[in-house]
């Protein structure tokens, strides 16, 4: 009779699923502020990464610079970059491979009561700009402003490069003729009576551009993912199944909205609009068109934005689906 209890406990125990101690874990190193916590805050507090099988562990740091250095040491195993830097380290040699996150994007916002219509109305004035002249929306914006009104904002506009906070707050004290900014600054600003002049998705159809192409995603290490096959899948479906938590219930957002820094109802309901209206179609992405975004980039960039990959380079987008 003993026997049979062992055995029958036995066969419980190799028939049982694998335990959180036996999944492989993911660690992500992000801005502690970043937008992206609400995705991974989203994914960790509903179990969605264990349903998919493996274990996210967060690690929070101060600046972007360091996120990198603790994926490129080894200290963590994912962080979020945009996919023309992605490219570059590729294209330098790093074994960086891209999984879509979000096509959210800047634009370009004037003061409330401003009487401008398009760029060209902008021509003479002050342009704030969030990060610095390689900023990727300031160049889409540049090129369209070239395209659509003939004009050189560079050479027309007077220019102010400054940290995305201080430009917000510049630009909501009507410092300036208009602001571009990130999209998450964008969206406050719009809820504090600024209006969006053009969005650089709006700038880059324009320009021929897919604005559906997923701007920013999580990279991981070529040799990571081989360690663990069918990891970039899992964390690909664990992904989407919480932007489809978040298109879809507001218990999901009243989960989150302690990390989404919103000090008005009216930017919580801005910055939750704009964060669903940049989820990105379940497809493939499409790679002449993202060639041809990088193709632009490098044209207006140089090496400076985009180093050697003035071409897509293989294996930058993981096989997910």
């Amino acid at each position: 009779m003993r026997l049979i209890q062992i055995l029958t406990v036995l066969a419980f125990v190799l028939s049982a699923p694998a335990s959180a101690q036996d999944l492989p874990t993911i660690r992500a190193a992000v801005l502690k502020i970043g937008t992206v916590n609400w995705e991974l805050a989203t994914i960790t507090a509903n179990g969605l990464d264990k349903k998919h099988g493996f274990k996210l562990e967060i690690q929070p740091f101060a600046d972007n610079g360091a996120t990198r250095i603790a994926v490129e040491g080894g200290e963590a195993d994912m962080a979020v970059a945009d996919w023309i830097w992605v490219a570059r380290q590729r294209a330098a040699g790093k074994d960086y491979v891209f999984i879509p996150y979000s096509k959210a994007v800047g634009g370009i916002v004037v003061p409330e009561n401003s009487t401008a219509t398009s760029l060209k109305d902008l021509v003479g004035g002050k342009i704030g700009i969030a990060g610095g002249p390689l900023d990727k929306s300031w160049l889409i914006l540049r090129a369209y402003a070239q395209q659509a009104y003939g004009i050189n904002l560079k050479a027309e506009t007077e220019q102010v490069f400054g940290a995305p906070p201080l430009i917000f707050k510049s630009a909501i004290n009507a410092d300036y003729a208009g602001a571009i900014n990130f999209w998450h600054f964008l969206a406050k600003s719009k809820a504090s009576g600024m209006r969006e002049l053009v969005s650089v998705q709006d700038a880059g159809a324009a320009l021929g551009l897919d604005a559906n192409t997923p701007l920013l995603g999580y990279y991981v290490k070529d040799s990571f993912l081989a360690e663990h096959p069918g990891l970039a899948q899992s964390l690909f479906a664990a992904s989407r199944e919480a932007k489809e938590m978040l298109a879809s219930s507001d218990a999901a957002w009243e989960a989150i909205r302690p990390r989404m820094n919103a000090k008005t109802d009216a930017q919580f309901i801005q910055l939750k609009t704009d964060w669903i209206a940049g989820i990105p179609d379940r497809a493939p992405v499409d790679r002449v068109a993202v060639d041809k975004m990088l193709a632009l980039m490098s044209d207006l960039g140089g090496p400076e934005l985009v180093g050697k990959a003035t071409s897509l380079p293989d294996g930058l987008f993981a096989d997910v689906k």
